[in-house]
């Protein structure tokens, strides 16, 4: 995901009177992603808009980001990236859409059928509790502007694993229940 694209959704989601912003919005999509098996361009819209509903511009470029965000998650390479501002915006800006992302991210999840955090995997339960702590962060004022910047570009990458990491580790919640055969569970055959 790159700066030009974050621009680009910014304004689509801005024109079509969204009610998040980006790295929320994208981060619900990861989320969820993550977690539901089902889940589909049109729930996603019903997260974005209050009645579920976009013009078909709007609705046709949110619709390549999602199967653009959903094909980066299955990619065996890692190649999935937050959506997040670029470089030439303020530092404190991309800390605070950093946070905004996880906390989209978290949203995106807890819409799921996923069990509570402690019932997961290790390594799933401590990601997701990092994500929450990252939702929080900002920029120390004490610190130099090459600090905050090491940090920021450190939390990204975290956070660009380990949701590639829980979107692996959750892949057992994503199986969809297997379809009920003709005349209930219980028939004789």
């Amino acid at each position: 995901m790159s700066a030009a694209e974050y621009i680009e959704i910014e304004q689509v989601l801005g024109q079509s009177r969204a009610l998040t912003d980006v790295a929320e919005a994208h981060g619900t999509l990861a989320g969820a992603l993550c977690a539901a098996a089902d889940y589909s361009l049109g729930d996603w819209l019903r997260e974005l808009y209050a009645d579920g509903q976009t013009d078909a511009q709007a609705s046709e470029r949110l619709g390549e980001l999602f199967v653009a965000t959903r094909g980066a998650l299955l990619d065996a390479g890692m190649e999935f990236a937050p959506l997040l501002p670029g470089d030439e915006r303020p530092i404190a800006d991309r800390a605070t859409a950093l946070g905004q992302w996880c906390q989209g991210f978290l949203y995106g999840l807890g819409t799921s059928t996923i069990p509570d955090v402690d019932s997961l995997p290790a390594t799933a339960s401590e990601i997701v509790r990092d994500l929450s702590a990252i939702t929080q962060v900002g920029v120390d004022a004490d610190e130099g502007d090459e600090t905050n910047e090491v940090a920021y570009t450190e939390l990204v990458e975290f956070v660009r694993v380990g949701a590639q990491l829980l979107f692996d580790e959750l892949e057992r919640y994503r199986v969809p229940a297997p379809p009920m055969e003709k005349g209930g569970a219980g028939a004789l055959h």
